[in-house]
């Protein structure tokens, strides 16, 4: 026999992919107890933006009764398209499910992008549009948001070129927590590329651009069973689309995108809407609480948000020392590392008692002086 060749595998990659950088996760409560040594149930989780009272105690009895975990899922997604239509008024015509809506963010890029098409988004903004972005050999076009955080509409515009096929806005913001006006969106619909308006945390705003679908076809709005429902760990996104993307993302997602066990936990889910929409409701007044909390403390100033979250500016100090300091209290929260958000901490809305212990470990941290760039931005100047 001839001596065996070596094979150069990296050669044989797509270079963009080798290269990537990657999605930043945060990691679950058993990994982070390790990192801490502290047993799970003294983590206080406050950096996924996930519900602090977990889904409908009907979750668990739909996923301990069903008895067909042996068989495939329905790849056409009909008694989950019905549910949802029956929740959402929208026609199941336009309704596309995923295992969560990161998958249908992929999808959609997929779908609409060639290589070297140009996608943009607006940071500092959700990290999995760039991330995704890359992965389906787009270009990322950044157009950075106000200092207030308002969308730059203007500058969306100018960015665009003939090779921009999808722009990307979440609604609330995620990190900043504000609104796009439905004005924003129509102007955006005007331009003719694909609009992806993700609507993960609209359950905490009650504000939707949601019934403006089936007049734009241009026009995707994406939902999820994570943040509201307490299904984060399950995987089930869903969005609603013109009737031909719709029937264009059924073609090219997996067959089996969505388990039995998530079909299950999102349909038990929907047959318990108050009890899900009661949590919703004690979430919405403890960041109302969590916001006036952190609002006392002189070294941070809270921005307003509409979602289960708040980004806080960090007046004096080291966001990313602060951060630290709280990791070792075993309190996780999130903070960004990167230019637009260095001096910037955003905490998810946990029950009551979470509030008082982050801000009481907030409060007990030494400080140093204001920083001049921190007042500024502070001021919105």
């Amino acid at each position: 026999m001839g001596e065996r060749k070596s094979v150069e595998v990296r050669e044989l990659m797509r270079p963009d992919l080798a290269a990537i950088t990657g999605y930043t996760p945060i990691e679950p409560v058993e990994i982070l107890g390790q990192r801490t040594e502290l047993p799970p149930a003294k983590i206080i989780k406050l950096d996924g933006n996930e519900n602090p009272y977990g889904c409908s105690p009907q979750v668990y009895r739909a996923l301990a009764d069903y008895p067909r975990y042996h068989i495939y899922p329905d790849p056409e997604q009909r008694v989950l398209k019905q549910a949802l239509e029956e929740y959402t008024g929208m026609s199941r015509r336009h309704i596309v499910c995923g295992s969560g809506s990161d998958e249908l963010i992929e999808l959609i890029l997929k779908l609409f992008l060639e290589a070297g098409d140009e996608v943009i988004s607006c940071p500092p903004t959700f990290g999995m549009y760039p991330f995704l972005t890359e992965v389906c050999g787009g270009r990322l076009v950044s157009v950075p948001r106000n200092e207030d955080f308002t969308l730059d509409v203007a500058g969306v515009k100018k960015a665009l070129t003939r090779k921009t096929k999808v722009i990307f806005v979440t609604s609330p913001n995620n990190p900043t927590g504000n609104l796009i006006s439905r004005q924003e969106v129509l102007e955006l619909l005007d331009t003719g590329r694909i609009l992806v308006v993700d609507e993960a945390y609209f359950e905490f705003a009650d504000a939707s651009v949601a019934d403006l679908v089936p007049a734009h076809p241009n026009l995707a709005v994406l939902r999820t069973f994570s943040k509201w429902a307490g299904l984060a760990g399950l995987r089930v996104g869903y969005g609603f689309f013109s009737p031909e993307i719709a029937a264009c993302l059924m073609k090219i997602k997996q067959p089996y995108n969505i388990n039995v066990a998530a079909q299950a936990a999102v349909l038990a889910s929907l047959s318990d809407v108050n009890y899900l929409r009661h949590n919703v409701a004690m979430i919405i007044a403890e960041r109302d609480r969590l916001f006036e909390k952190l609002g006392e403390i002189e070294w941070l100033h809270p921005y307003p948000s509409r979602g289960n979250f708040i980004l806080n500016l960090v007046l004096r100090g080291n966001a990313g020392e602060i951060w630290g300091h709280l990791r070792q209290r075993g309190i996780f929260i999130r903070y960004f590392d990167n230019p637009v958000l260095v001096d910037c901490l955003r905490i998810s809305v946990g029950r009551p008692e979470d509030t008082d212990t982050v801000v009481e470990a907030l409060k007990a941290l030494p400080v140093a002086a204001a920083g001049e760039e921190q007042t500024r931005r502070a001021s919105g100047k």
